[in-house]
């Protein structure tokens, strides 16, 4: 199975992540902001990834640090977990609705991180936080987890609407892009390395 466990500790979080990427979608998620408690753990029940997320950050100032760290945690912990990628699908789109909302997710476990964030929020705000750092938070998984991404609301006017759409659509194409492929022996590259 391939599973993970990192611990992050600075002056403005202090996280404990253990993810299991071959799991059911059990999930034990305490960050400290219900609306981001929610969006992970509809993450890891729509990836099928089990996901244990434990932070203490300092809300006191806001929730970006953690919000932020929790992304560069989780891109490291999937990057571990994925090993040495033989045999994985690499690639994977999914186009999320949720409700009035569409969202596009797009995904290749390159090793060249890079991150396309396309939305635009009327509301600025989802469950009390800031919608601008939930940008943040994919930006450093991907950047983390060495996987290119691109994401994009195509529409939506709900704020909570839109950032559901992009955590489920994250978690329908990571489950996609790190599935077994069973005709692929190796790893999917022509240079032989991700």
């Amino acid at each position: 199975m391939r599973k993970s466990e990192i611990k992050r500790k600075t002056k403005e979080t202090d996280i404990q992540l253990t993810l299991n990427l071959d799991g059911k979608g059990k999930y034990d998620i305490d960050t400290g902001i219900g609306f981001f408690d929610h969006m992970m753990e509809l993450f890891s029940k729509h990836a099928l990834f089990d996901l244990d997320l434990k932070i203490r950050g300092d809300l006191n100032v806001d929730e970006h640090h953690t919000v932020e760290d929790a992304g560069i945690v989780f891109g490291e912990a999937f990057k571990t977990a994925l090993g040495d990628k033989k045999g994985i699908k690499r690639y994977a789109t999914v186009f999320l609705p949720m409700d009035e909302a569409l969202a596009m997710v797009s995904v290749d476990i390159s090793g060249r991180p890079y991150c396309v964030f396309d939305a635009s929020f009327e509301e600025k705000k989802a469950g009390g936080t800031s919608a601008q750092v939930y940008e943040e938070c994919i930006r450093a998984l991907a950047v983390n987890a060495g996987v290119t991404l691109h994401v994009r609301i195509l529409y939506g006017s709900n704020t909570h609407h839109m950032i559901e759409a992009v955590f489920k659509g994250l978690a329908r194409a990571l489950r996609e892009a790190a599935a077994f492929d069973p005709r692929e022996k190796g790893v999917p590259s022509t240079k032989g390395l991700l």
